[in-house]
């Protein structure tokens, strides 16, 4: 569905962010994108959204191609009607707007004038409520009074009322509790399997991210160095120590070892 080619991002005319940077998205599909901060793993999302126009970023060389066709000069907008929809970072929801105005507002690339297509966004909505119930007995209250995890819960439900092919999750467990995000997760592979969405999921928690996706990536300096089955990724060494924390017993590296490891090329076999 989602081809990432090669592609190169610079910002402001200077900045090299994404160097060589390549994937691919099967359709129906939930993808991993992993990685520590800086990795670059935003700046691809909004490559593909279109948004790194209103950050002076840039594609400068490769495609990104979605269906075939390539999108990687589309407008913002445009990219959203043909099927792609961010969720961003921080939960960013319509402070001022209700739970269900926040819900009406996603779908605004839809036509509602026909009495047709507000049925079927009314449907949409009432779908977003089975599986968000707690968006449904908030549904009159101000987006800007929900507790944290209720508004990660509407941005991703904004987000299916524009009845995306492809939608990119960007860190949508940042600051959430346990808990709430394995709640988060579970809908999220619910979404995936019943409405045939296909997910890219921007991550730094690689265990979560590994125990829900069909393919991973790992992303550091701008460019991918790892990618695979999420099975043999958690059995990859550099994986489960840098990644997941975890060392055989009597193995954990020493500092000085450690800083050898960022010096050289790392992942490369």
């Amino acid at each position: 569905m989602l081809c990432v080619n090669n592609i190169e991002v610079i910002y402001n005319n200077v900045i090299l962010v994404l160097k060589g940077m390549s994937l691919e998205v099967p359709e129906g599909a939930i993808v991993g994108l992993l990685g520590s901060n800086g990795a670059g793993k935003s700046t691809t999302l909004k490559a593909i959204s279109g948004l790194l126009g209103v950050e002076d970023g840039e594609v400068t060389d490769g495609t990104i191609e979605f269906e075939g066709r390539q999108i990687h000069r589309l407008d913002a907008a445009d990219i959203v009607r043909i099927g792609i929809f961010q969720v961003m970072e921080g939960r960013r929801v319509f402070e001022h707007l209700s739970v269900e105005e926040n819900l009406i507002a996603g779908a605004h690339t839809r036509h509602s004038r026909t009495l047709g297509e507000r049925s079927a966004m009314r449907q949409d909505i009432d779908m977003v409520y089975r599986y968000f119930p707690r968006l449904g007995e908030r549904r009159g209250q101000l987006a800007g009074y929900l507790s944290g995890g209720e508004q990660q819960m509407l941005a991703i439900g904004r987000a299916l009322m524009a009845r995306p092919k492809l939608m990119m999750l960007d860190e949508p467990s940042l600051g959430l509790a346990p808990l709430l995000v394995r709640e988060i997760f579970a809908i999220i592979q619910r979404i995936n399997r019943e409405q045939g969405t296909t997910i890219l999921l921007v991550e730094q928690n690689a265990n979560l991210a590994l125990s829900v996706a069909d393919r991973a990536y790992v992303m550091e300096s701008g460019r991918i160095v790892l990618d695979g089955d999420p099975a043999e990724l958690r059995e990859n060494p550099d994986v489960r120590e840098f990644y997941l924390g975890l060392t055989e017993v009597g193995k954990r590296k020493s500092y000085r070892e450690v800083k050898h490891y960022k010096r050289r090329k790392r992942w490369l076999s």
